[in-house]
């Protein structure tokens, strides 16, 4: 009985912290975000020029679209249509009851997992989909200007809520949108993007039974010490994503791999095997690979000789973003304007959504608006991801990022380094094969416990 008074109180504190996160990142949709119509506009690897013959600024949520010549709103349009296309995972809460704990939501303590997978999500959709996909319906999302995004999403979520409930209606408020997808005339290519479309986000889905959902990342961060409601730290989730990609059963996964740099040095050699081994018959020579390096940026600031560095690296199209944010706030990083970062924001509450059914509801996966932050406020502890599909593609990765660092840096070493050869070949121990019940070699869980401080050494 105490037990199951125990559980009850953790539950009545889990709603309540759910509702006062729910108030206090409400902004995160409230707020417009401008840009510059005189400066590019860079999103994962693409350009988009806003420039007019005026000066000022310019929204992206459409709601200045007629001051604006139609040619520059074409390129707005564009890019608002391929940021929206992004996956965006947030906060959740309802969902079914996270194993050894009484959380049903990650409000407040789940940021970097989430943006783990947000970064995670683009290396699958490069992988299935390619970098010039975007999701037809993007533009449809509503930015509803009329009201509060607060009570607007709060409609939206609860008419989402109640359909993967009882999984026999679409929610009203999506009727006509859905009315619109069936009426669209798909051709074999479009259907088999939406599928995929799909799929990628049914692996992130907040079940226990879903690939990189929430409930596994968590299951596998217990082996470096990790819990529900701990915080985790960019190098950690790199790790995280690694070992949940390497455990996934989908056969449609077994063509991907994750390698994350040790130290911040990438062994090529290491990178080239984990490409080569063994692959389902028929289905591909090699594996692609995502390449995650856990980086600083600085000592307790982030170090501003780095923002070039950054800007470049957010310039290539096989970038898949960063992990980073500000301090104790995770944010998904994708693009830059100036001196402004771009990125995606997780703080924000949505309500469960049962990626099992047929037709779910997909807008709460897809963030209408994007947010731009100074890069000196930028905590300097992040993870950087590529996305290569062959050896030749990470061979010229190498080559292309390695000119790159050379010619940013300021400093006697540069951020991180590409190496020929194997991590053992320079007096690195090879790691131990893993026991069968231990996802962790004893090598593995002594670097997460290091990576969990966050405190790099700085060459």
């Amino acid at each position: 009985m105490e037990a199951t008074g125990t559980d009850e109180v953790e539950k009545i504190k889990s709603k309540f912290m759910s509702a006062w996160h729910n108030m206090k990142y409400s902004w995160v949709l409230k707020t417009k975000t401008y840009f510059s119509r005189n400066s590019p506009v860079f999103l994962l690897g693409k350009c988009y020029h806003f420039k007019t013959d005026e000066s000022g600024e310019l929204s992206t949520d459409g709601s200045n679209f007629d001051k604006i010549n139609t040619e520059i709103s074409g390129n707005v349009e564009e890019f608002r249509k391929d940021f929206i296309s992004r996956i965006w995972l947030t906060y959740r809460e309802e969902f079914p009851q996270i194993k050894g704990s009484a959380l049903t939501t990650d409000c407040g303590w789940g940021c970097t997992l989430r943006t783990g997978q947000m970064l995670l999500a683009q290396g699958l959709m490069l992988h299935f989909l390619g970098r010039a996909w975007v999701w037809p319906d993007a533009l449809d999302i509503d930015n509803s200007e009329s009201e509060s995004w607060t009570a607007h999403t709060v409609k939206k979520l609860t008419a989402s809520f109640e359909a993967s409930l009882t999984a026999e209606r679409e929610p009203k408020i999506l009727s006509n949108h859905h009315r619109g997808t069936l009426k669209r005339n798909c051709d074999d290519s479009e259907m088999r993007n939406e599928v995929y479309h799909r799929k990628i986000i049914s692996w992130f889905g907040d079940s226990p039974l879903a690939a990189f959902g929430l409930h596994q990342l968590i299951e596998y961060g217990k082996k470096s010490g990790k819990t529900a409601g701990d915080w985790y730290g960019p190098a950690v989730v790199a790790h995280i994503l690694r070992k949940a990609v390497e455990e996934a059963r989908d056969p449609e996964l077994q063509g991907v791999t994750v390698y994350v740099a040790q130290d911040c040095t990438v062994y090529s050699s290491d990178v080239v095997d984990r490409q080569c081994s063994s692959v389902e018959s028929g289905k591909a020579d090699t594996k692609a690979v995502i390449i995650l390096v856990p980086v600083r940026l600085g000592g307790e600031r982030t170090n501003m000789d780095y923002l070039e560095f950054v800007k470049g690296i957010l310039s290539l199209e096989y970038c898949v973003g960063i992990i980073g944010g500000r301090p104790k706030q995770s944010y998904y990083f994708t693009g830059f304007q100036d001196d402004s970062l771009i990125y995606m924001d997780p703080h924000y509450c949505q309500s469960f959504v049962d990626v099992s059914i047929k037709d779910f509801p997909l807008e709460s996966f897809h963030c209408p608006s994007p947010k731009k932050m100074s890069f000196k406020k930028m905590d300097p502890s992040c993870t950087i991801g590529f996305y290569c599909r062959t050896v030749q593609d990470f061979e010229k990765a190498c080559e292309e990022i390695t000119k790159m660092l050379k010619s940013s840096s300021k400093e006697k070493y540069p951020l991180f380094t590409f190496v020929k050869g194997h991590s053992k070949d320079y007096d690195f121990a090879s790691s131990p094969l893993p026991e069968e019940n231990d996802l962790f070699s004893e090598d593995e869980k002594k670097r997460l416990k290091r990576f969990s401080t966050e405190e790099f050494v700085l060459l």
